[in-house]
């Protein structure tokens, strides 16, 4: 039997964890080619048609039988064995060079100097996740070149979410930019979505859609064959259905071994920041957040509220420009006089932001960044970790959004308000699920400073057990 994440699961909050849907391919009772099979019929539906934008289905047999005969001769299998992966397109693939969710990459203009030329072998992560025993599915819908939390994309159609369909007749967004890569996870076409988070970029999506989503600090995965958006600011990472599942996943992402004793929710002291990620919560986000923090504390976290004026003041350093619109603009530039009539009209406003400013400037924002760091680490020295919603909103009606601009970018900016500021910080940051049963999605993001991950992923797994059965 194939265990599986599907939207139903997600909505009553019982989706098997990764560990559990793998369990079967080493023991022998269920093959790779099964498992796969079973996932690629899924992404072949008609509901997850505007989930990927190729699939690798002969390729991903040819890994799926390699690792069957592998088992066959009783050779240890890879610890991510029989995993079927979906991959953004910002990462190369073998063959499938990424082409950020755009078109202005396919191949019809002419070479322009300067312009970074796409890689024929995998990107880093997608290597190593690969030899971990991954079967790659296929590369994922986005929102171009990753430039926004809204997941839309004018070129290949925008993913929906498949969760709130069952609980309204609203059309919603998935989140994004990896909204394709929600969309597949939530219908049980992959069973990890490998993304990059750049100002929230996975747990934008993994709030909306009930997922779980692990952005590690950024220096701990290789992002070369990655299309960067911001080099300052991106993290490549992944959604999963559960933490055991990110912990496992960011293992191999990663190279190392998590620590899974380096802290305990019992007892831990984690803060609570009144400014400006409070604001303006959807009174179901609110009513969710309240339940959270209750369970936590009866699990014996001491959650502690903090005043922390440093929080405007890092979205305020975002605010005339930001390193994502400078950085990327500079990559852009060369493509942008040529082709920017072929970009998104939503998103080539957001990188002409970029343009014009300064180097005295970019710097200046460099050397603020650096001081308003150390700054927010000094105002949560003593804590293990921060909480906070990880958007303000539960997953926005997609019609509005299509329709005008005005209210794309009120949207936008919602959803980014939070996630940004810890990769504004450099730190590391988890979403996981934490509304009751039956209703509609809302992400619950424990946080915390560069280099603590080990703590972070052990408080979140402790936290995950504590929201379990949330509401029954």
């Amino acid at each position: 039997m194939v265990l599986q994440i599907n939207p139903q699961s997600i909505a009553s909050r019982s989706a098997p964890g990764l560990a559990r849907m793998l369990e079967p391919i080493p023991q022998g009772r269920l093959s790779c080619r099964d498992l796969l099979e079973h996932h690629l019929a899924r992404a072949a539906s008609p509901d997850a048609a505007q989930a990927h934008l190729r699939l690798f289905t002969a390729p991903a047999r040819a890994q799926a039988d390699a690792l069957d005969a592998q088992r066959g001769r009783g050779q240890a299998l890879p610890p991510l064995a029989g995993l079927v992966l979906g991959v953004k397109d910002l990462f190369d693939v073998a063959g499938q060079p990424a082409t950020g969710g755009s078109v202005v990459l396919d191949g019809s203009s002419s070479a322009l100097s300067g312009w970074p030329a796409a890689r024929t072998a995998d990107a880093g992560a997608v290597a190593r996740l690969r030899a971990a025993g991954a079967v790659l599915i296929g590369h994922h819908n986005c929102t171009e070149f990753a430039f926004s939390g809204v997941g839309q994309n004018p070129h290949h159609g925008t993913p929906t979410n498949p969760v709130t369909a069952l609980l309204d007749a609203t059309p919603r967004i998935a989140g994004g930019s990896t909204s394709g890569g929600a969309q597949a996870l939530a219908l049980g076409a992959c069973m990890t979505a490998l993304g990059s988070d750049t100002g929230g970029s996975i747990r934008i999506p993994a709030a909306l859609c009930g997922l779980v989503g692990y952005k590690s600090t950024q220096s701990l995965v290789p992002r070369d064959g990655c299309i960067p958006l911001s080099d300052t600011l991106d993290t490549a990472c992944a959604m999963t259905p559960d933490v055991d599942g990110a912990v496992r996943v960011h293992e191999v992402l990663a190279a190392r071994r998590v620590d899974r004793t380096a802290a305990r929710l019992a007892g831990s002291r984690l803060a609570l920041p009144q400014d400006l990620m409070l604001d303006g919560l959807e009174a179901p986000v609110a009513r969710a957040l309240e339940s959270a923090l209750t369970r936590l504390s009866a699990a014996g976290a001491r959650i502690e509220s903090l005043r922390c004026p440093l929080l405007p003041d890092g979205a305020a350093l975002q605010g005339a420009f930001s390193l994502a619109a400078v950085e990327a603009h500079a990559w852009h530039r060369h493509r942008l006089a040529h082709d920017a009539a072929r970009y998104d009209p939503r998103v080539l406003t957001r990188l002409l932001r970029g343009a014009g400013v300064s180097a005295d400037d970019y710097l200046d924002l460099c050397r603020a960044r650096r001081a308003w760091i150390d700054a927010l680490q000094s105002a949560l020295n003593g804590f293990d970790a921060a909480l906070s919603p990880t958007v303000p909103l539960l997953a926005p009606p997609s019609a509005p959004l299509l329709s005008d601009d005005d209210v794309f970018h009120r949207t936008n900016a919602a959803l980014l308000r939070n996630p940004s500021l810890v990769n504004l910080f450099d730190g590391c940051a988890i979403s996981l699920p934490c509304q009751a049963p039956g209703e509609m999605p809302v992400g619950l993001m424990l946080w915390a400073g560069a280099g603590r991950d080990d703590a972070l992923l052990c408080l979140a797994l402790d936290a995950e057990a504590a929201l379990a059965g949330h509401g029954g």
